[in-house]
């Protein structure tokens, strides 16, 4: 496997840090949410948020 490139690198840390934001976001959202449904909807998103930042910071510790 080719080794990263810087400019790859730095697109990864781009998402890795908006991922963090909108995990942060939708759990905010989620406590303030009155509303059960969009609760559970918010906790999810924020979910599936932090699997897509596990998931990139997965491939970087793999190609290190």
């Amino acid at each position: 496997m080719e080794a990263i490139t810087t400019a790859e690198l730095k697109a990864i840390e781009d998402q890795l840090n908006c991922e963090q934001l909108l995990i942060k976001k939708y759990k905010a959202y989620a406590n303030s949410a009155q509303d059960p449904q969009i609760k559970t909807i918010c906790e999810q998103t924020a979910g599936q948020h932090k699997n897509h930042y596990d998931t990139l910071l997965s491939h970087l510790s793999g190609s290190c």
